[in-house]
């Protein structure tokens, strides 16, 4: 797993020990820190990584039907009533951001079908 989601999966469980408390803007802020500290280390981001930081934002906008150059957590708080429904938003839309092409990978249906399931009801 990348440092990114590990560390994203330890603020979920006990966001006062790693943000203070669980609120989207203070997640956003640590995320900028903790991409610009990356960095800084010279550590290269994963592919799942560098999927989150170029397509996340714009994916966001797109599923609020938003375009603005406010951050995907100033978009989320629009349509959240507090930090905290926020905080449960994002990972709500993270787990979907993450498994939105797996839908893509599987068939709509069998190729073949079952034979309970040939006939036509009336």
């Amino acid at each position: 797993m990348s440092k990114l989601f590990e560390t994203l999966q330890k603020i979920k469980t006990k966001p006062g020990m790693y943000i203070g408390r669980a609120s989207v803007s203070d997640l956003f802020h640590f995320l900028v820190g903790f991409k610009t500290a990356l960095r800084e280390l010279g550590v290269e981001a994963t592919k799942e990584e560098m999927d989150f930081y170029r397509e996340f934002q714009p994916w966001v906008q797109k599923k609020y039907h938003v375009s603005t150059s406010n951050s995907w957590a100033k978009i989320i708080m629009l349509y959240s009533g507090s930090e905290q429904e926020g905080f449960n938003t994002f990972y709500k839309l993270l787990d979907e951001f993450q498994n939105r092409n797996k839908s893509l990978d599987m068939p709509l249906f069998d190729a073949k079908p079952s034979s309970e399931n040939t006939q036509i009801p009336a």
